[in-house]
């Protein structure tokens, strides 16, 4: 009989943790002149409608799957959108601080969409330099990337063979797969409000899975 060699199909190695890395969702919008609520120095919106509506189908998207665990971060619209999730499969979030938003200094508070929207210079030479520091009192990239990773480790060493949901902010997800890739810092940046990446991680080694899966939003 002549031995046959099928197709490799994908498992996570011995001792590696399964991450999924959801965006929260939308969160409310910005407005000229007002700020939104603070937290630790860092604007603290809760979620849009919409971004319940994105919660929800996140929630109703990984009902079915062996999560172990989920984490959100320090900022509410993780909370909000963890919540959905969390009532179907009677877990509790825990908190990891390190995978908060970037801190965007003097332009946290909801001022950077505006900044942004409007092609600010600032934010321009942010995105031709892949430096968030450019922003003023941002912190910098390699700041940026250093408690990213060290927040992703952390959970991973805790987790080992297990599938963990963490909800976390579209800054963090860019960081995270950009190390994980050893690419450009902002190659990543854009995630969908309530998409799903996915990386697995043994170790200090990453391995991409998924990015930016929006199936469940229709």
């Amino acid at each position: 009989m002549t031995r046959e060699y099928r197709q490799h199909v994908y498992r996570p190695p011995a001792g590696a943790a399964d991450l999924l890395l959801i965006r929260h969702g939308e969160s409310m919008p910005a407005r000229p002149g007002e700020s939104f609520p603070m937290k630790d120095g860092h604007g603290d919106p809760a979620l849009h409608e919409n971004g319940q509506a994105q919660a929800r189908a996140v929630g109703a998207r990984l009902a079915a799957e062996p999560i172990a665990a989920i984490y959100v971060t320090t900022l509410q619209r993780t909370h909000q959108t963890a919540a959905p999730l969390a009532d179907r499969l009677g877990l509790t979030p825990m908190i990891e601080p390190d995978l908060r938003e970037v801190h965007l200094g003097d332009w946290d508070g909801g001022l950077y969409r505006i900044r942004a929207a409007e092609n600010d210079p600032a934010f321009e030479r942010a995105k031709a330099n892949r430096e968030w520091g450019e922003i003023p009192g941002a912190e910098t990239t390699a700041d940026l990337h250093a408690r990213v990773r060290r927040g992703l480790l952390r959970i991973a060493a805790a987790h080992a063979d297990q599938l963990v949901a963490v909800v976390v902010h579209g800054g963090v997800i860019g960081a995270a797969m950009a190390i994980a890739a050893q690419s450009d810092a902002f190659a990543f940046n854009g995630a969908a409000n309530g998409s799903i990446s996915r990386l697995v991680i043994r170790g200090e080694e990453m391995t991409i899975r998924g990015y930016n899966d929006c199936a469940h939003l229709g």
